[in-house]
């Protein structure tokens, strides 16, 4: 009930971090595997990474919080293989500063790259999973859906949104066999999360003292959860927020 052979799935931000570690457990159940970022050179990395393990994977270039790109996008992966039966909307951005000192055009930037890129891929990609039958739809939140955090008023909003807009797709799709979810990761190591390290001071401390694990998550953690969302083993489970977090949000 796992197997995604036959599958083709698109990962937006799939070049590294938790985009590449759910990519790289999509391709190892078997999907083929489309991923989309802006820099071209840092996704051919990341195919040549996955082809070392033998995974089948593709890079598509892409602007997913422009309109016009994101039409392009589905429609050039749809011609080459025919179907899209999986999307993962995980690009994502952040810009820490506190709320009375953040720009309108900085707010605006990540709320358009987490949440309206989003809205503009699924849009896109309904009708093509409508036509395979159904589909999966999975969308990256982040724990920010359920704490405040000073620094983070926009990627907070954009999260929560994030939230809410699945629940919202799951209800208006389920009738095209298209089941919609999050998942929530907590404080996994990556690139976003290794500059809060050094710009929130005393970070790394709070979370290793929360988090039950006692450790930062990778992004490997992320392949599991996203190959239970995206396989038949999730067919009755939609509208869901799942915390991927080491225990963090219960402690």
């Amino acid at each position: 009930m796992f197997d995604l052979t036959g599958k083709v799935a698109l990962v937006t931000g799939g070049n590294g971090g938790i985009g590449l570690g759910m990519g790289r457990g999509l391709a190892q159940a078997g999907a083929q595997l489309l991923i989309v970022g802006r820099d071209e050179a840092k996704s051919q990395r990341a195919v040549a990474e996955l082809g070392a393990e033998g995974l089948s994977a593709q890079a598509l270039v892409a602007d997913v919080s422009d309109e016009t790109s994101v039409q392009d996008l589905i429609a050039r992966a749809v011609a080459q293989y025919g179907r899209l039966d999986i999307l993962v909307n995980n690009a994502g951005t952040n810009i820490r500063q506190p709320a009375h000192e953040m720009s309108l055009a900085d707010w605006n930037t990540v709320l358009c790259v987490n949440l309206t890129s989003a809205f503009l891929c699924s849009r896109a990609a309904h009708p093509h999973l409508q036509q395979a039958g159904g589909g999966k739809i999975i969308n990256i939140g982040s724990m920010m859906s359920l704490f405040g955090a000073p620094y983070a008023p926009a990627y907070g909003a954009s999260k929560g949104g994030v939230v809410q807009f699945t629940r919202s797709i799951a209800t208006a799709w389920a009738a095209d066999n298209i089941q919609a979810n999050a998942i929530l990761p907590g404080w996994i190591d990556t690139e976003l999360t290794r500059k809060a390290r050094v710009q929130v001071e005393g970070l790394n401390e709070r979370v290793l003292a929360r988090t039950p694990a006692g450790r930062w998550g990778i992004a490997d953690d992320l392949a599991g959860v996203a190959v239970f969302l995206a396989s038949s083993a999730s067919d009755f489970i939609t509208g869901t927020a799942i915390p991927v977090d080491g225990g963090y949000s219960i402690a």
